[in-house]
């Protein structure tokens, strides 16, 4: 497995449990109800950050004439979409599920910018365009006052949820989420988590995958965050596979949800883990440790991580474990449980039990 010229797919991930996964079969309990904003207010809002917008959303897309035909629709009387928040349980403050096109084309036209980025020496001045002739050109504080009265009277409905039950997780989040944004290119998983499971063990993750080794061992960024969910794969099973139950989807956000806000203490715990067990396979087994069959397999990842993470301070001959590994590899029980039903509660349990009876041997 130390073969470091094994040439690296453009697909980096096999992860079979993407196939096998069945929506969640949790019964929930929702709250939910109708809120008419003035735009002013909720722009103020959006400004304070009692409503944001998740870090990680789908890219601002609309240009400046899509975000002006907005506009001149308020301006004009005309109703618009409305648009899903969720309330967060802790702070009452509310994200944004779907919407956010909408609200930052308003924040951008109050605020005198379009699509600001950071970092910018030169922003563009939001002028609405393509509009009507007497709005035609205009910012938001060259409107005449009748009309920017009007705008800032205009109302946007909301609809606000809550999830009431169950009480430990809230999932239900992450499940209107996925089926609200369904448009254009789909959400993977992870990327819905990104956006609503924001917290401290989300911000780990995300400067995890920038440490040295992961990246030897997993390879480029993945744009639509695999690389991410494998960290998070990793916690959740080290730390929960004794309660671990399928769907893995589903696992996985709870996992997320409930651990969102870990202490300063356990996030160093889970970030030394998982820092010095990837130190171990890279250097020890090679950058191809997780490609039993050249590309990256996310089950082969989970339990070859999990395993030694779990005997990390026991004395093991690593020379000869990496010498001989291409031996599970090849035991057709361990392949089966990496490459079929692979979220499979048996299957999950059955690969792990595999790997320690391997690992035993080269303990000294």
């Amino acid at each position: 497995m130390n073969g470091n010229n094994i040439e690296e797919l453009d697909d980096p991930v096999i992860d079979v449990e993407e196939s096998e996964e069945a929506s969640s079969p949790q019964i929930y309990g929702i709250s939910s109800y109708g809120a008419d904003y003035d735009v002013d207010g909720l722009v103020k809002r959006l400004k304070r950050g009692d409503i944001f917008i998740p870090p990680f959303q789908r890219d601002y897309v609309w240009n400046q004439a899509e975000a002006s035909r907005l506009v001149e629709s308020l301006l004009l009387g005309l109703p618009v979409p409305g648009v899903f928040l969720a309330k967060e349980s802790d702070s009452n403050k509310l994200s944004v599920i779907d919407g956010q096109q909408r609200l930052k084309s308003l924040l951008f036209f109050y605020e005198g910018f379009f699509n600001p980025k950071e970092g910018d020496t030169k922003k563009r001045v939001f002028r609405l365009k393509n509009v009507q002739e007497k709005f035609e050109g205009k910012t938001y504080e060259e409107l005449e006052e009748d009309d920017r009265i009007n705008l800032d009277d205009s109302i946007l409905h909301a609809t606000i949820i809550k999830q009431e039950t169950p009480t430990d997780d809230n999932t239900s989040i992450y499940h209107v989420f996925e089926r609200l944004n369904t448009g254009g290119r789909k959400l993977t998983p992870q990327e819905i988590r990104s956006a609503i499971y924001i917290g401290k063990l989300n911000d780990l993750i995300s400067d995890l995958n920038d440490y040295p080794s992961w990246r030897e061992l997993f390879g480029k960024k993945n744009n639509r965050l695999k690389d991410q969910e494998m960290i998070l794969r990793f916690f959740a099973i080290y730390t929960s596979l004794d309660i671990y139950s399928k769907p893995l989807k589903e696992f996985l956000n709870k996992f997320n949800g409930r651990y969102r806000n870990p202490t300063d203490a356990e996030l160093e715990r889970l970030g030394a883990i998982f820092k010095r067990t990837a130190d171990i396979i890279f250097e020890r087994i090679g950058k191809n440790a997780f490609r039993p069959d050249r590309v990256f397999n996310a089950a082969a990842f989970e339990v070859l991580m999990v395993g030694i993470a779990k005997r990390i301070d026991d004395d093991i001959d690593f020379e000869s474990f990496a010498n001989n590994i291409n031996s599970l590899y090849k035991n057709q029980d361990f392949v089966d449980s990496i490459t079929r039903a692979t979220s499979d509660d048996k299957v999950v349990a059955d690969r792990h039990r595999l790997f320690n009876e391997y690992i035993n041997q080269y303990v000294q």
